[in-house]
C-alpha cells in the first residue's frame, strides 16, 4: 500500500512517452515546457515558516527561565524589572532568529555552488550545464567519478558500474547495460554510457527516500569542549542559586522576591549567548574562507584545521597541475614520430575530458591531419582492460588502433591476451624504456596499431609528464612552517613519485602501499607509516587505511583528493579537502571544497581557523571568569555579609550590556599559533579561575572601602558595585584576548572594542544619572573607573606571568619526553 502510494506521488515516466530524439536531444522551447510541468530537479527542503522559527527562540529551559523571571516581576509589580526582563528576552530571541536566518542563507548558497553539473545534449550540442536544469527527456553521459544526477534509462555505451550503497544498501558496485534504469544520487565508478531521464527532482527515488541519505551532524573537539564549559556553568549556577534560595528562605526573607532574584541571578550567569557566539564565530569564519575561495561544507571542520598537524595529499591535480604534456616519443615500430602521434590521436576522443587525450591533442597540433581517416567504432579505456580501441578506415581499408597501459597494449601482440607478454619482441626494448621514463618521473603510453594483415604492431611510447603546480613548493614549505606535515599519496610508480617529491622539497621516503600493506589492507609496521614522506602505488582502500593509521596513532588528518578513489579518504579524514575541479562524489565525501587551483587557500584557511580557534578559547576563558566573579561574589555577599551587592534589575542590566561585546568577539583580531592548536581545558580553568578570584577580591575591597570609608548608604554602594561590575567586566575581555600585556599586538577590532566601550558608557550613565538605578553622580563614577583600570594593570601582569609558567611546564613536559622517548630508542 505504501509502495502504492508512493508510486503514486511521484510517478515514475514512461520513457517511450518522453519523445526525445537520442540524437539531437530536447529543443530549448521544450526544455522550458517540462520545466513549468516538472519544477526543478532538486529535493525540497523542509522550510519552517519565519515566524515559526522566531515563536521557537521563546521556547526551551532558558527562555523559560527568563519568562518566568518577567511573571513574577509582574506579580509583585517590579515594572522596571519587568520591561528590562521582557528587552532581554526579546534580544536573545531576537539575536538566534537572525543568526540562524543567515545560517540557512549561507547553507542555501552554499548548497548553490556545489550543485553537480551534468553533460547533456540539447539542440544537437553538447554542454554542461547545472544539475537541478535537468528535465524528463533530456539526454545525458555518464562518466566514471560522476554523481548520477537523476533517475535515468541507458540508451547507449559499451558498460557503467555504479554504486548504489546510499540508496539500497547494496555493499557491492552494480554493473548496468542498456535498457538499465540507474537513480538520483547513485556513483558511477566505471565505465561511461548515455542515458535518458526518466524523473527528476522529488520523483527520483532519492527524493522518496531522501531521509535515508541525510548525513547527521557532528559536533568538533571543540565544540564539545566549548559545550562541556556550558554544563558546568550551568550545573554551578543552580548549585549555587539553591545554596543562596535556603539561606534566604532559613532567614525569612520574602519568598517571591527571593525567588525573582534567584531567577534573574540564573539567566545572568548562565551563558545564554553560548549558542550564538558559536554560530556567529564559525559563520564568519566561513565567510572570510568562501572570500578565499574555500567552501565549507560542514562548519564544525574549520575548528577541526586549527588542530590539523598531518596532510595527506593526493598528487595530481593538487600537488601537480593536472595537465599533461607529453615528452619526446619512444619509437619502437612507428617510422616516425608524427606516425607515432597520429595513431594515438586515432584512439583518442576530442571531445572528452580525459586529460591524456587532450594531451595528445595537443601535440597533433592540426586537427586536419585526420581528415580521410573515418572512426566506425570506439572502445573507451576502462579501468579493467586499460586500454583504448578503435576501428579505422581509410583509403578502403579498416585498421586497428589502440593506446593505453603498456603493458595492456603489448598483451595485443600476443595471439591470447592472456598468455605472458615477456614473450612479445618488443617487451625488453618497452620495460627498458618505461624505466628510463619513470626514472625521469614520466608515465608511459603505450601506442598500437594492426598492419594490412591484421597484426598488432607496438608503435612505440608517449611520455607523459605532469609538471608541479607552480605554488606548491611555497605551499608546502608554508604549512610546514604552520606545523602541519605534508605526506604525499600518488597511485603512481614509487620512482614518479620520489622525482616530483623532490622538485617539490619533500622527502625521499616514497613507500609502495604493498610494502606498508597486508592484503587485508592492515598495517604490517605503524611506524614505517609514521615516517615515510609519502606513499605510491596506492589503491583507493589505501588511502582510507592511510588516514587511519595516523588518527589511531593520535594525529589530527587532513586529506585532499579530487577523484571518487579519494572519497572514502575524504569522508575518514578530520577534514576532507576536495580540490578544484574535483567530481562530484569527492565533493560529497569533503568538508572543504576548494573553487581555486591548487592547496595555496589551505594555508589562509589553516590562518583562519586558528584565529577562530583563539576567539572561542578567548570567549570560555571569559564565560568561565565572569560567571565565578559574578556569581561567586554575589553568593558569598549574600550568605556571608547578609547583603545584596546588586539589585534585580541592576543583574538584567549587566547580561543585557555584556550580550553585545561577547558577539563581537567573532569579529575580533586574534593571533595564530604557530603550530597546531589542540584544546587545553586545564590552562583554561586555570586561567578563568585566577581571573574570577581577582575579580571576586576586587568587588569585596570596592564594597568594604563603600561602606567603611565613604559611609555612602546602601542604594548607592549597589550602583557603585554594579558600575564596578561592569567595566571591570568587559576589561576582562581584553585581558581574555591573548596571552600578552593589553597593549601588545594583535590589537582589539574596530568592532570589539566600539562594541565595549558604548555598553561601557551606556551603563556608566545610567550609573550617573540613574537610569533604572540609583545615581552616583560623575565623581563616583570616575573613582570606580580609576579603580577597576587599576586592578585591569595588576590583572593584566598577573595573567602573563601565570601563562609564562604554563608555557614552561608545558614545554619541560614535552622535552622530558623527548628525551624518554629518544633513550628507549637508543636502547632498541
Amino acid at each position: 500500500m505504501m509502495e502504492q502510494t508512493a508510486k503514486r506521488d511521484n510517478p515514475q515516466i514512461d520513457p517511450s512517452l518522453l519523445e526525445t530524439d537520442p540524437k539531437t536531444g530536447l529543443a530549448q522551447d521544450e526544455v522550458d515546457r517540462r520545466t513549468e510541468k516538472f519544477g526543478e530537479n532538486r529535493l525540497k527542503d523542509d522550510q519552517t515558516s519565519a515566524l515559526k522559527k522566531l515563536l521557537s527562540f521563546f521556547w526551551g529551559p532558558i527562555p523559560w527561565m527568563i519568562e518566568v523571571a518577567a511573571i513574577l516581576s509582574a506579580v509583585v509589580q517590579h515594572w522596571s524589572d519587568f520591561a528590562i526582563i521582557i528587552v532581554m528576552l526579546l534580544l536573545n530571541a531576537g539575536v538566534g532568529f537572525w543568526q540562524e536566518f543567515k545560517a540557512d542563507n549561507a547553507i542555501a548558497a552554499l548548497k548553490q555552488r556545489l550543485a553537480p553539473d551534468a553533460r547533456v545534449l540539447r539542440d544537437g550540442a553538447w554542454s554542461d550545464l547545472p544539475a537541478r536544469e535537468l528535465v524528463p527527456g533530456d539526454i545525458i553521459r555518464i562518466k566514471l567519478g560522476d554523481i548520477i544526477p537523476a533517475d535515468a534509462k541507458l540508451l547507449s555505451g559499451d558498460y557503467l558500474r555504479v554504486d548504489q550503497s546510499a540508496l539500497t544498501g547494496e555493499s557491492l558496485a552494480i554493473d548496468k547495460k542498456i535498457g538499465d534504469e540507474v537513480y538520483s544520487g547513485a556513483i558511477a565508478r566505471q565505465g561511461q554510457m548515455t542515458a535518458m531521464v526518466t524523473a527528476t527532482g522529488m520523483a527520483t527515488y532519492l527524493g522518496r527516500t531522501a531521509s535515508l541519505v541525510k548525513g547527521a551532524g557532528k559536533q568538533s573537539h571543540f565544540q564539545r569542549a566549548v559545550l562541556r564549559i556550558g554544563n558546568f556553568l550551568i550545573l554551578m549556577t543552580l548549585g549555587l542559586i539553591a545554596l543562596i534560595m535556603t539561606v534566604a528562605l532559613h532567614r525569612g526573607d520574602p519568598l517571591m522576591e527571593t525567588l525573582l532574584f534567584a531567577l534573574i541571578l540564573a539567566v545572568a550567569a548562565i551563558p545564554v549567548a553560548l549558542p550564538a557566539v558559536l554560530s556567529v564565530t564559525l559563520a564568519v569564519g566561513a565567510e572570510k574562507l568562501a572570500q578565499m575561495k574555500a567552501i565549507v561544507s560542514r562548519l564544525v571542520s574549520i575548528e577541526e584545521l586549527a588542530g590539523m598537524d598531518i596532510l595527506c595529499s593526493d598528487k595530481t591535480g593538487t600537488l601537480t597541475q593536472n595537465h599533461l604534456t607529453v615528452g619526446t616519443p619512444v619509437l619502437i615500430d612507428a617510422k616516425d614520430e608524427s606516425d607515432l602521434i597520429l595513431t594515438a590521436a586515432l584512439a583518442s576522443e576530442a571531445d572528452s575530458h580525459d586529460p591524456i587525450d587532450s594531451a595528445v591533442f595537443a601535440i597533433l597540433g592540426n586537427r586536419a591531419k585526420l581528415d580521410g581517416y573515418d572512426i566506425t567504432s570506439f572502445r573507451q579505456f576502462d579501468p579493467v582492460r586499460k586500454r583504448a580501441e578503435a576501428e579505422v578506415a581509410y583509403d578502403g581499408q579498416t585498421i586497428m588502433v589502440a593506446k593505453g597501459a603498456p603493458q595492456a597494449v603489448l598483451a595485443l601482440l600476443c595471439e591470447d591476451e592472456i598468455s605472458d607478454i615477456e614473450s612479445v619482441a618488443a617487451y625488453r626494448a618497452v620495460m627498458d624504456a618505461i624505466k628510463t621514463m619513470a626514472e625521469h618521473g614520466y608515465r608511459a603510453l603505450g601506442v598500437a596499431r594492426t598492419d594490412k594483415d591484421g597484426n598488432w604492431q607496438f608503435m612505440g611510447l608517449l611520455p607523459l609528464f605532469d609538471p608541479p603546480r607552480e605554488d606548491a613548493a611555497s605551499t608546502i614549505a608554508e604549512l610546514r612552517n604552520k606545523g602541519v606535515d605534508i605526506r604525499m599519496i600518488t597511485g603512481d610508480h614509487e620512482a614518479i613519485g620520489r622525482e616530483v617529491a623532490g622538485q617539490l622539497g619533500l622527502g625521499q621516503n616514497i613507500l609502495p602501499a604493498d610494502a606498508v600493506f597486508d592484503r587485508n589492507n592492515q598495517a604490517l609496521d605503524p611506524v614505517m607509516i609514521e615516517q615515510a614522506d609519502g606513499f605510491a602505488r596506492v589503491f583507493p582502500e589505501h588511502k582510507y587505511a592511510i588516514v587511519r593509521q595516523f588518527q589511531d596513532r593520535g594525529h589530527i588528518v587532513g586529506m585532499t583528493g579530487d577523484g571518487v578513489n579519494d572519497a572514502p579518504a575524504l569522508k575518514q579524514a578530520d577534514i576532507g579537502i576536495a580540490v578544484s575541479n574535483a567530481t562530484d562524489a569527492a565533493r560529497a565525501a569533503a568538508d572543504l571544497v576548494l573553487t581555486a587551483p591548487g592547496i595555496s587557500v589551505i594555508t589562509s584557511a589553516i590562518e583562519e581557523s586558528r584565529r577562530i580557534f583563539e576567539r572561542m578559547g578567548s570567549y570560555a576563558t571569559f564565560r568561565i571568569s565572569e560567571t565565578i566573579r559574578v556569581l561567586l561574589f554575589m553568593t558569598i555577599s549574600i550568605l556571608v555579609f547578609d547583603f545584596y551587592p546588586v539589585t534585580a534589575v541592576m543583574i538584567v542590566l549587566l547580561a543585557l550590556l555584556n550580550d553585545f561585546p561577547i558577539m563581537m568577539i567573532a569579529y575580533d583580531n586574534a593571533e595564530v599559533a604557530e603550530h597546531p592548536v589542540r584544546w587545553n581545558m586545564g590552562n583554561t580553568l586555570t586561567m578563568a579561575s585566577l581571573l574570577g578570584a581577582i575579580g571576586v577580591t576586587s568587588s569585596f575591597a570596592l564594597l568594604w572601602v563603600s561602606e567603611t570609608w565613604l559611609h555612602l548608604p546602601p542604594e548607592e554602594v549597589q550602583t557603585l558595585v554594579f558600575l564596578k561590575l561592569l567595566v571591570a567586566g568587559h576589561l576582562t575581555i581584553y585581558l581574555t584576548r591573548h596571552k600578552g600585556f593589553f597593549w601588545q599586538k594583535p590589537y582589539p577590532s574596530m568592532k570589539l572594542f566600539l562594541a565595549t566601550e558604548i555598553t561601557q558608557i551606556i551603563g556608566t550613565l545610567a550609573a550617573v544619572y540613574g537610569w533604572f538605578v540609583p545615581a552616583i553622580g560623575w565623581y563616583h563614577a570616575f573613582v570606580v573607573w580609576g579603580y577597576a583600570l587599576c586592578w585591569f594593570v595588576v590583572a593584566g601582569c598577573i595573567k602573563v606571568w601565570v601563562y609564562r609558567l604554563l608555557t614552561h611546564r608545558h614545554h619541560s613536559h614535552h622535552s622530558h619526553l623527548a628525551r624518554v622517548e629518544g633513550s628507549l630508542h637508543r636502547h632498541r
